[in-house]
């Protein structure tokens, strides 16, 4: 097995073999670009290591050898040459793109001899003191987990000492004073010192990178993210270049688009005489790239040349590090860019206009779950013009609005968020030991760091709200207290964020949507065009209805009776009908639900015109309508003019161990089919009267949680006779259809057998897992996580479909209904119909339509036209 390459030997579609960052070194080598020299140790050789206990087989330690003996012949350098000395970075880099959840080590080759020929080499003590004082702090964090904050300690000391604020401000002396108290530290923590021999670093630096897979950090970004957990790592290993050799050097990030709102303009940041990591770490506030430019108005020159040539190259936006050494331009990485949503579909739709990309193209660049935060909120202006002001000096890193509680840790951010509470996550700056914290949290401010740093690009990538770099505040971490120019502020206290301006404010602001813009409309539209399975959605409100057909929804695909009976004179309605005592109270209970449930339905077949509507017919359990305390009782005997104590009784007599699973469904329409009889009568009522004002309509009658034939059946039947009398009494003819609910997994076996009476089918992806599990959905949240942490489940099975049984339920019965009617029209609506995972799997499945709640109908349209354009290609 070849476990090591070259950059020359490797290309950009090796990202699983040589993680994101090797293939896309080894494309830019073959482009012509000037990558350093170096070579990548392949994901599998990590996936070896980790199977062998955490030991680097002799076999890779052989490879390494003649790599970095390859290395030092392109290079002309030799590790410990006094006259060209070669030194090296030691970088991850994982198939998707990770940022900042794994390790890097920078420097490495120096040690207490070679340090002193470096330094004679090129005249500089203080560079080569700095670099070999970074090497020992790094190399002790990243191999042996000393925490940083010993060093820290160190050079803040020694800074404050001097009476110096910045590190570069430090001499030679002062350098190599701090190094000796750094290599204490390591004999104060480990009882041993750094390691002199450039293979024992090589190797030890290896071994940390393989098992930076497996830190907690980078766990939770892959859960967080859906990436697995068996791809392993590959590592990078690269001929150093050196942004901290003078003030004619430098280190930066840039994006080839702005980021936040898709600006065509090189959007990022760089530092003179400083190291890669320092822009990203936020110890000095970083220059806009728009001034390199004046700085160095070639190396400006040169970066534009390059950014067009790699976004024409990779047919996307391009996030780049780069490094200057006295004057000469390097590019250490390239990658896909992460990006707002808003940046997003601007992007999108530039490319395709700047003929880059296809629309097809187009669309797959888009995260279909980022659409969210096109929706997310902004402050209302009018609220804004009450509101104090904190900070108006923060840059406005990651877009939205947010308001909540002050929170100084990741950990305290997780707890509040837990119970319930809106926090902000306020820090110096982000690390990557706060994901989970910033995952909690509503917004992220930092007071360090710009719009490059971890807390940035990690918030632009969960489409949090950040404002970062709001220097004027002081953070004591220790005694939980923000300190602003006019006051100070404790844990706990509300604020608010505006990650779009980057200013803060005290207290709570309204928010309103920000809504849809054009480029948006434009991506939806491709979307549309290019689906080829409908989007509809979950529905009954006017508001809902009317937000679904903005999105140009294809219809409803569910209507949850059950939530138009929960209105006072309702309620009273359906409780007089399931607790009457004798059939003429029961048939005017009848009589007052069909009234306004004509109404209700008649509203939304106005506002659907010719587009389909499938009305489910009740199904929530009897429990939820029935009166429980006291009082309640007492108030519904004399609404219902009933006895109290009989209602008790009747009530008592009513109740279910198991609601979830019992007297709900087709077996209320069973026992009670008067009830299912009169919703139908209201939906062919509401028909005719759409009808014969013009309108066409699409009537779909569904009955819920059936799971023999003879439920099916049997209601049908009723149904059928009952409306088609009205049709012929009133003399008109309205198209509608009986189909059926399969929430069970009885009725996935058995449909075929339904078919044979149902015009359509349609997935309860809810009850089904849960029946499928034996889950409750509504206590299975006590568990789950724990199983998802152990790797006994993927995922939520409520959130994303479970592949393994629930999606082969589905596939089952959509082949045995097909099979019966070939033509038969079969949709998902549960929560699952809004889910992109789970949506790739109904159109392998070969569904008709999902539907979901409407604000996630443009999200289910994007992730449809993916699949189809995806499915097209193979």
């Amino acid at each position: 097995m070849k476990r090591i390459y070259a950059f020359n030997e490797g290309h950009a579609d090796m990202k699983a073999l040589l993680g994101g960052k090797g293939a896309n070194l080894a494309e830019m080598t073959h482009l012509g670009l000037p990558v350093p020299q170096g070579f990548t140790i392949t994901t599998q050789a990590c996936l070896e290591f980790l199977e062998s206990n955490n030991t680097l087989l002799d076999e890779l330690k052989d490879e390494i050898s003649l790599a970095v003996a390859q290395l030092e012949d392109k290079t002309g350098k030799r590790f410990n040459d006094a006259e060209n000395l070669l030194l090296v970075s030691v970088r991850s880099g994982a198939k998707f793109s990770m940022p900042g959840m794994m390790d890097t080590i920078l420097n490495l080759g120096l040690n207490d001899q070679n340090v002193e020929k470096l330094a004679k080499l090129i005249n500089n003590q203080r560079f080569a003191y700095d670099c070999y004082r970074r090497l020992l702090q790094m190399f002790a964090n990243v191999v042996y987990e000393i925490d940083m904050k010993h060093f820290d300690r160190i050079l803040e000391q020694k800074k404050k000492e001097k009476h110096i604020q910045y590190d570069y401000d430090l001499s030679a002396d002062d350098l190599q004073s701090i190094i000796i108290d750094y290599k204490n530290v390591y004999q104060q923590e480990l009882g041993f010192e750094f390691p002199q021999n450039v293979f024992d670093q090589i190797h030890e630096a290896v071994k940390a990178v393989f098992k930076s897979w497996n830190n907690h950090r980078a766990i939770v970004y892959r859960k967080l993210n859906h990436i697995p957990d068996d791809l392993g790592t590959a590592v990078n290993i690269q001929e150093m270049v050196f942004g901290n050799m003078s003030e004619n050097s430098g280190t930066g990030v840039l994006f080839t688009r702005n980021p936040a709102n898709g600006e065509a303009n090189l959007y990022g940041e760089y530092l003179t005489n400083a190291q890669g990591e320092d822009v990203v770490a936020g110890i000095r506030t970083p220059a806009s790239i728009n001034r390199l430019k004046d700085q160095f108005p070639n190396i400006y020159q040169e970066i534009l040349q390059y950014t067009q040539k790699l976004e024409k190259h990779y047919h996307d936006m391009q996030d780049m590090e780069f490094t200057i050494e006295n004057g000469k331009l390097f590019i250490l990485q390239t990658r896909n860019g992460k990006r707002t949503a808003q940046a997003a579909v601007k992007i999108a739709v530039d490319l395709v206009q700047e003929g880059i990309l296809t629309p097809q193209q187009a669309l797959l660049t888009i995260d279909c779950q980022s659409l969210n935060t096109l929706l997310h909120p902004a402050f209302d202006p009018s609220s804004l013009e009450q509101a104090s002001l904190i900070s108006s000096m923060g840059l406005p890193a990651s877009p939205g609005a947010a308001t909540g509680e002050i929170v100084f840790t990741a950990d305290r951010a997780k707890e509040l968020a837990d119970q319930d509470h809106s926090v902000i996550l306020v820090r110096h700056e982000t690390s990557p030991e706060d994901i989970v914290g910033m995952h909690s949290s509503k917004a992220i401010v930092t007071s360090q760091g710009g719009m490059t740093s971890h807390a940035a690009v990690v918030a632009r990538g969960m489409g949090k709200c950040c404002v970062a770099g709001c220097s004027e505040l002081e953070i004591n971490e220790d005694k939980k207290t923000l300190t602003y120019p006019g006051g100070q502020l404790n844990e706990g206290d509300i604020i608010s964020a505006d990650g779009s301006t980057g200013k803060l404010y005290l207290g709570e602001i309204k928010t309103i949507a920000t809504g849809k813009n054009d480029y948006f409309d434009q991506v939806m539209e491709w979307a549309r065009q290019y689906a080829d399975m409908e989007v509809r959605m979950n529905a009954e409100t006017v508001n809902d209805i009317k937000t679904g057909l903005q999105f140009k929804a294809n219809g409803i695909g569910l209507v949850r009776t059950e939530h138009m009976f929960f209105e006072a004179q309702r309620l009273i309605a359906i409780r007089q009908f399931l607790l009457a005592k004798d059939e003429p109270a029961r048939q005017t209970a009848l009589e007052t639900i069909r009234h306004f449930q004509t109404e209700d339905f008649s509203n939304i077949f106005d506002l659907m015109e010719d587009k389909a509507v499938v009305i489910r017919l009740l199904d929530a359990p009897l429990h939820e309508f029935l009166p429980h305390s006291h009082h309640e009782i007492q108030q519904v005997a004399q609404d219902l003019h009933l006895d109290a104590d009989e209602l008790f009784d009747r009530v008592q007599a009513m109740k279910e161990v198991n609601p979830m699973m019992g007297h709900r469904g087709c077996r209320m329409g069973m026992t009670h089919p008067g009830l299912y009889i009169a919703q139908s009568e209201a939906i062919i009522r509401a028909a005719i009267k759409t009808a014969q004002a013009g309108h066409e309509v699409k009537a779909e009658i569904m009955i819920p949680l059936v799971s023999t034939q003879g439920e099916l059946k049997s209601l049908k039947e009723k149904i059928k006779a009952h409306l088609d009398q009205i049709l012929n009494q009133e003399k008109v003819s309205v198209d509608y259809m009986i189909g059926v609910m399969i929430e069970t997994p009885r009725a996935c076996f058995i449909a075929d057998k339904l078919a044979e009476d149902a015009c359509f089918f349609s997935f309860g992806t809810n009850d089904l897992t849960q029946l499928s599990f034996g889950y409750s959905r509504d206590d299975a949240g006590k568990f789950l996580n724990q199983y998802i942490d152990q790797g006994i489940l993927e995922h939520d099975p409520f959130q994303t479909i479970d592949t393994s049984a629930v999606k082969e339920l589905i596939a089952l019965a959509t082949q045995k209904g097909r099979s019966i009617k070939n033509q038969l029209k079969v949709g998902v609506c549960g929560e699952l119909g809004g889910d992109p995972k789970s949506i790739e799997s109904f159109h392998e499945i070969g569904l008709s339509y999902v539907s979901c709640s409407p604000y996630r109908v443009p999200i289910a349209q994007l992730a449809v036209a993916q699949s189809s354009i995806r499915h097209q290609e193979k």
